[in-house]
């Protein structure tokens, strides 16, 4: 089975609604009146967590009026097509139901989602990033939570993400190769992933990843989509590539195990409990749905 490129299916961690609006994020005097007026809403976070709202079909987030907001670190997410300005609160949550992303973005529409990857993506950057690089001085937030500043050598500094291909690798026999890292549990498999180094394409990367981790050769891998993955900072860069071998060498630092697997096979272990796959946010789930040819039915489905 060949597969079709633009077809991953929903990406839930690449979803958004709302226009970012960069260009008022120094603007001092729209900032001041949308942070006063009554339709703005503001979505708390705190370690990667934010306070929800669980409906039958679903859930949302607990957004507020900025008069209720506690005080904190304010980021500027954005406006909608209505109008109306978002931002996001570092804080600490008060009572209620808290989740964090892998749990919540399943439950939430395009529009909630959106928000609150990009608060926690912001507020995990910050989190990392508060002094300066150059000379150790503490920075200090500008734009909207877009930049810092250091105020003894005038640097700016600017959110980053860190690029990693994610890649799902089958043979001429159309097979998959699930893999599983030291860290994980037995019966925890995915494809394989690795960071983008610096200097490096990402399709070569695609290529030097799979052969250090698996010792397999592979040709031809194509860009199939992206989403961001914020734990802390990734943005996930998905392929599918072909095996131009097979012999399996794991590298034992980064794994402990290393499969090829036909659907049959892959229905049968997963039917069984002997295998478990990536959660539904995750762009590795989408990547082996696709070879698979439809939604998989597991405990994480």
């Amino acid at each position: 089975m060949e597969i079709s490129d633009g077809l991953l299916g929903p990406l839930l961690l690449a979803r958004s609604a709302i226009d970012r609006s960069a260009g008022l994020r120094g603007d001092e005097a729209w900032l001041e009146q949308a942070w006063a007026a009554e339709k703005t809403r503001v979505l708390l976070v705190h370690e990667g967590q934010t306070l929800i709202r669980r409906f039958t079909d679903g859930a949302a987030l607990v957004l507020m009026a900025p008069a209720e907001a506690p005080e904190g670190p304010r980021y500027l997410l954005g406006v909608d097509d209505d109008g109306v300005p978002y931002f996001a609160v570092r804080a600490p949550l008060p009572p209620g139901e808290a989740a964090g992303l892998r749990n919540a973005a399943v439950l939430l529409d395009d529009r909630d989602a959106g928000l609150l990857v990009y608060a926690v993506a912001l507020e995990a950057w910050h989190a990392s990033h508060e002094h300066c690089p150059r000379c150790g001085t503490r920075t200090e937030i500008t734009a909207s939570g877009h930049m810092r500043v250091c105020p003894r050598d005038g640097s700016q500094h600017f959110p980053r993400v860190d690029p990693a291909v994610i890649m799902l690798i089958h043979d001429d026999d159309d097979r998959v190769l699930l893999a599983r890292g030291p860290e994980w549990p037995e019966g925890r498999m995915s494809v394989l992933a690795g960071f983008v180094e610096p200097g490096e394409s990402l399709e070569h990367a695609v290529v030097r990843e799979v052969l250090e981790e698996v010792g397999i050769a592979v040709t031809a891998p194509r860009y199939m989509g992206s989403q961001p993955w914020p734990f802390p900072r990734s943005l996930m860069l998905g392929f599918v590539a072909r095996a131009a071998t097979t012999e399996l060498r794991p590298d034992h630092e980064e794994i402990a195990e290393a499969r090829w697997l036909s659907r049959e096979e892959l229905t049968a272990q997963v039917e069984s409990g002997a295998l478990r796959l990536p959660g539904q946010v995750s762009i590795a789930r989408r990547l082996i749905e696709t070879w698979y040819g439809g939604p998989i039915a597991d405990l994480d489905g």
